[in-house]
């Protein structure tokens, strides 16, 4: 699997750093969280919009020397040591200048935490977004070039994890968002111009295969098309052709599209209404059995959950789902997950990403007005139509799959 920057450095907020961090800063773990979903993606936007103004060379450098400063291991102490504060605030002013207390005040203004703490939250996540890119520069031996096109192949994810509730385009005085992903786009050509040239010589390459290979498989089309012919007015093919087909198999019986209604115990005792294989029988036994470990790599989705159609409305049906997801962790208490959201191929990339963000943003909110503690609540990510299977153009009821919630196991 490709590198993922935005997903690397988020794996850095985990649980016990955004509590840490609440207690030092005096805030509470869910404002925390809710701070750390739009800083995080802001610092990384930082990142391509200063890349992409013709300072490539100073992101290159400032990545380098976060990978080598030793604070990516130290991460939890940076808010409450006064040096590691300091050196994190430089980096931030780096990444966005003069912009750097309007961005503070944005970050504070969404998440409702006091300017101070957005302002020692952003001097955590900036030499975690540069560190963890410095190491991957420095892993692959990457030059400016090379980091344009990377940080141009991760700018959708990045762009589209901004939560809608916080204006950044505002704070750095952009009309939109959007005009980071053109300016980094346009800081392209000459590598555009190698790789077109590249494309060119495969294709050119191609076609010259094809003006000897087509012909090749007309001639043995022909070929087979004769000796088809022959073998059909043989006697032995027509008495064939009079034994019945006894090989085919009957028809399959018809099956149920009502999924079967079960009762899910939980430990304390409480049962759920839930379906047969459905999100909650399915958390339950993974929650249950030993030998299933947290990882990031195993989802469920959810099953009765749905939205108004383009928006991040849940609807009141979707409600009972919502309840029994709340009710489970609540029996767990010990568990942790997080929260993706998905969208099929259709529309713009970057809007896709947006929507699957605030729909992920919702359930999230959703399960805390449910009763959730907001600290088994790790994340909620959208990954817009990244992992979509169906094409663009399929049909409808292909693409509903790729539309969805699905939770993932973080902590047992």
């Amino acid at each position: 699997m490709s590198f993922n920057l935005l997903d690397s450095v988020q794996g850095l907020f985990g649980s016990d750093l955004i509590g840490k961090t609440g207690s030092m800063l005096g805030e509470s773990e869910g404002s925390v969280q809710k701070a750390i979903s739009g800083l995080v993606p802001s610092v990384l936007a930082g990142i391509l919009y200063k890349a992409g103004s013709g300072d490539a060379g100073s992101i290159l450098h400032l990545a380098k020397d976060a990978a080598g400063s030793g604070m990516l291991s130290n991460l939890a102490n940076i808010a409450g040591n006064s040096t590691l504060l300091s050196k994190g605030s430089e980096m931030l002013k780096s990444l966005f200048g003069e912009n750097t207390n309007n961005v503070t005040s944005a970050i504070a203004g969404f998440s409702g935490i006091k300017t101070s703490s957005a302002a020692s939250l952003l001097s955590v996540a900036a030499p975690a977004a540069l560190g963890v890119l410095g190491q991957h520069v420095n892993s692959t031996q990457m030059g400016e070039s090379g980091l344009l096109s990377f940080l141009n192949s991760q700018k959708d994810r990045i762009l589209g994890a901004l939560p809608s509730g916080l204006n950044l385009a505002g704070a750095l005085g952009l009309g939109s968002i959007g005009t980071i992903g053109s300016k980094l786009s346009g800081a392209l050509p000459g590598i555009g111009g190698s790789a077109s040239h590249a494309t060119h010589e495969i294709a050119e390459s191609a076609r010259s295969s094809t003006r000897w290979v087509l012909p090749l498989i007309f001639s043995i089309a022909v070929i087979a098309i004769i000796w088809l012919i022959i073998r059909g007015c043989s006697p032995a093919k027509q008495n064939m052709a009079l034994v019945p087909d006894t090989l085919s198999a009957p028809p399959a019986p018809a099956m149920s599209s009502m999924p079967e209604s079960i009762k899910v115990k939980l430990p304390n005792g409480v049962e759920l209404d839930a379906y047969k294989g459905g999100i909650e029988d399915q958390l339950v036994a993974f929650l249950n059995d030993p030998s299933k470990m947290p990882d990031n790599n195993t989802w469920f989705d959810f099953d009765n959950l749905n939205f108004a159609t383009g928006s991040a409305t849940i609807t009141p049906e979707s409600d009972k789902q919502v309840a029994n997801i709340a009710a489970i962790l609540k029996a767990f208490p010990n568990a942790a997950i997080k929260i993706g959201g998905y969208t099929d191929k259709t529309g713009d990339s970057v809007s896709n990403l947006q929507l699957s963000q605030s729909r992920a943003d919702a359930v999230s909110a959703a399960l805390k007005t449910a009763g959730s503690d907001p600290a088994q609540l790790v994340g909620a990510q959208g990954y817009g139509s990244q992992f979509a299977k169906a094409a663009a153009d399929a049909p409808d009821a292909d693409r509903k799959t790729d539309r969805r919630i699905a939770v993932s196991v973080r902590k047992k």
